[in-house]
């Protein structure tokens, strides 16, 4: 090969790449404003920020986000030119943001770092479905002020007269009195004692025979029915209690960040 040959060469390959390099810069970055080049990464970090919060990310919101980061580097170089970026509240305030952001990028670290995993999630989920584990009740009751009221309406009842109806009408329970007395299902242990242990002595059907008093007056309680507790199946509940355990977590994590300072501050509380 002659040297006029690669001298031709060397010169196309090079016109070629300065040809090739504003492309490659172009490919970087979303717009030039006045002279300064727009990086795409900075729609990136806003999209991002955007699925973080749980938007959907679809083509009417990516060209929101370009246009957004177009318009704040037209406001920003405004700001700047009139030398708003030297002031003592925009350096205050930048200094927030910037532990706000560090902060968020600990707790994300920690996140990801300490994942729960599906067996850890599995033997919490065992601990609170055994300690929900039991018979339920399904019960009605007419709440009233006074034992005489009550023996009023007991004695109405065993006439005859709708349970649900003297309720709606009778019970100072609004919540169930509205819909007839009706608890719903329920662990005895929702209720107070009194309550609860005249309402475990019925079967189904019953009706407590005399009032029952507790700290909110006189009650008349009739049971309709018993079941074995629900509980939801782990796959179901998995990733709601994944999402607690991690929160605990982190709060636990926190915490014991607070108390490893050395500090002569005092927290509120202590």
């Amino acid at each position: 090969m002659s040297s006029k040959s690669f001298a031709v060469r060397t010169a196309l390959a090079t016109a070629a790449a300065a040809l090739l390099m504003p492309l490659a810069a172009q490919a970087q970055n979303i717009a030039v404003v006045n002279g300064k080049p727009v990086p795409k990464a900075r729609v990136e970090t806003l999209l991002q920020q955007a699925a973080r919060a749980g938007q959907q990310i679809g083509p009417e919101l990516q060209q929101q986000a370009r246009d957004q980061v177009v318009l704040r580097e037209i406001f920003v170089q405004e700001a700047e030119k009139k030398g708003l970026a030297t002031s003592a509240d925009y350096k205050a305030q930048m200094e927030l943001a910037r532990q706000s952001i560090l902060i968020r990028e600990l707790f994300d670290n920690f996140r990801k770092t300490h994942p729960v995993a599906d067996a850890t999630a599995q033997a919490e989920y065992d601990k609170i479905k055994a300690s929900a584990a039991g018979t339920e009740y399904h019960a009605r009751h007419i709440l009233v002020e006074t034992e005489d009221q009550a023996k009023a309406l007991i004695a109405q009842i065993k006439a005859g007269a709708s349970f649900e109806e003297l309720a709606k009408k009778n019970s100072k329970d609004p919540g169930s009195g509205e819909n007839g007395g009706d608890l719903d299902f329920a662990k005895p242990d929702a209720y107070v004692p009194e309550f609860s242990q005249a309402m475990v002595a019925l079967k189904k059907g019953e009706m407590t025979e005399t009032p029952v008093k507790s700290q909110f007056g006189w009650h008349i309680i009739r049971l309709d029915d018993t079941r074995e507790a629900q509980f939801p199946a782990f796959e179901e509940v998995k990733d709601q209690l994944k999402q607690r355990m991690e929160q605990a977590s982190l709060q636990q994590y926190q915490e014991e960040l607070r108390k490893k300072a050395r500090t002569d501050y005092k927290f509120g509380g202590e």
